[in-house]
């Protein structure tokens, strides 16, 4: 092993790379799918809430379905009337599967300076950080500028049905007075420049949902076929949405993410080029792209059941995710894509969230990062996935992304999201609870 493991480390990022493995070795395997799911969120939930309390730091602990609980607490600020903050993580982690992984997915094994295993990026890291930085101010008597809620939770996985969700409509008063959240995907360090790392802060997400196309046709003896049976009309619906290519949308978070790395790397990125030139980027670019456009994908086909009949009806589920603002447009060309004779019903699972790409809470992420990586540059994105974020902008909450990790260049944190073998580097969990605490100690 390489790293500091005892010399030179500070309690506070001692206990959070012990909680961190303490939360790892907790099976908390979310299937969404109540009668397969164990108790391990809750075990988590209460873990935590045992620690909060250690300290004195009084903990709601919630649980709406045997297995799935929360953990909410209030920590109190120095300024009545500065708004609160919720800080958030999941405890719940995707399945896996465990003959992929070299290292115990649920043993928090630590080697050559990486510890493995389910939840050290995808999110136990941010909760034993989040954890350790709520007693470190309790011991130390730190008070932070505005009221910290500190909310870790269950089913974030499996859409939030029983952790976030469920307390934004069951127990708002748990977050009174929030004004913004802090939580994943964002914070870790990627190459800007020779010598000098980007901090990319998700500012705004991607709505989710999607839609079923529907043809219809004659049912009859495949050796009767024609053009208007149902699955070629399907068929070259699915092409035409399959091959489009959404137009680029300068959203602020990626025209601010164009401006700071076209800077410093003495480009101007353009809407034609955008995905060949973000290419150079390398893995940054690839998420980039994602998030510079509508996307819709073809995901679920089905017709027929026998070779030898030509079913009346074929069906289509294609995954939508939406730009802020978006998606009325989105929809729109997914039905002219479909064709005039082809049924489009769509189904919202998620609306998109933006929040300001500046303001209290970003300067204080960028000075916190600027105490640890003078050279760091802190760059705010648009997040092409989902987070918790998306319930608590019910109570008119502006999310954001920031989870800080500073890596090794070629370390892509993003893909080690739901992979096999998923680690993170100590140093940069120790680096992640000093950047943390000055996050929330001044925002």
């Amino acid at each position: 092993m390489s790293g500091r493991y005892g010399e030179g480390v500070t309690p506070l990022e001692s206990e959070a790379l012990e909680f961190v493995r303490d939360l790892i070795r907790i099976d908390s395997v979310n299937t969404g799918d109540l009668s397969t799911i164990g108790d391990g969120e809750t075990r988590a939930a209460r873990f935590v809430q045992s620690k909060l309390e250690d300290v004195g730091i009084a903990t709601t602990f919630v649980e709406p379905t045997p297995g799935r609980g929360s953990v909410v607490a209030r920590i109190s600020g120095t300024d009545p009337d500065a708004a609160a903050l919720i800080v958030h993580a999941h405890l719940d982690v995707v399945p896996v599967q465990a003959d992929d992984w070299t290292h115990p997915p649920f043993g928090a094994e630590i080697e050559d300076g990486l510890l493995y295993g389910r939840g050290a990026v995808d999110m136990k890291n941010f909760a034993g950080v989040i954890l350790a930085v709520a007693r470190h101010f309790a011991r130390s008597g730190i008070r932070p500028r505005r009221d910290l809620i500190f909310a870790f939770l269950a089913d974030e996985e499996s859409g939030g049905v029983w952790g976030a969700s469920w307390l934004v409509d069951n127990r708002p008063e748990l977050f009174t007075g929030a004004s913004e959240a802090i939580s994943e995907v964002g914070g870790f360090s990627v190459p800007l420049v020779e010598g000098r790392r980007a901090y990319l802060l998700a500012t705004a997400e991607k709505g989710v949902g999607s839609v079923r196309l529907t043809a219809r046709g004659e049912a009859g003896h495949a050796s009767r076929p024609l053009p208007s049976d149902a699955v070629p009309q399907l068929a070259g619906a699915v092409a035409r949405i399959g091959a489009h290519r959404f137009p680029v949308v300068r959203t602020p978070a990626l025209a601010r993410f164009l401006q700071v790395f076209g800077h410093a790397r003495g480009v101007v990125f353009s809407d034609a080029n955008l995905d060949a030139e973000l290419e150079d980027l390398g893995f940054v670019g690839r998420v980039i792209a994602a998030a510079a456009r509508n996307t819709a994908a073809p995901t679920v086909l089905r017709a027929g059941d026998k070779s030898n009949i030509i079913p009346a009806s074929a069906e289509a589920i294609i995954d939508y995710r939406a730009l802020p603002d978006g998606e009325a447009e989105l929809l729109a060309e997914l039905s002219r894509l479909s064709g005039p004779t082809v049924e489009v019903e769509g189904f919202r699972s998620m609306d998109p969230i933006a929040s300001p790409v500046d303001g209290d809470l970003v300067d204080a992420i960028t000075a916190a990062i600027g105490e640890e990586d003078p050279d760091g540059v802190v760059v705010p994105y648009l997040l092409p996935a989902s987070t918790d974020n998306k319930h608590f902008a019910r109570l008119g909450v502006n999310g954001y992304g920031f989870v800080p990790l500073r890596v090794p260049d070629d370390f892509d944190v993003y893909g080690q999201f739901h992979s096999a073998d998923e680690c993170v580097p100590v140093e940069a969990l120790y680096f992640s609870a000093r950047v943390t605490a000055g996050i929330l100690e001044n925002a």
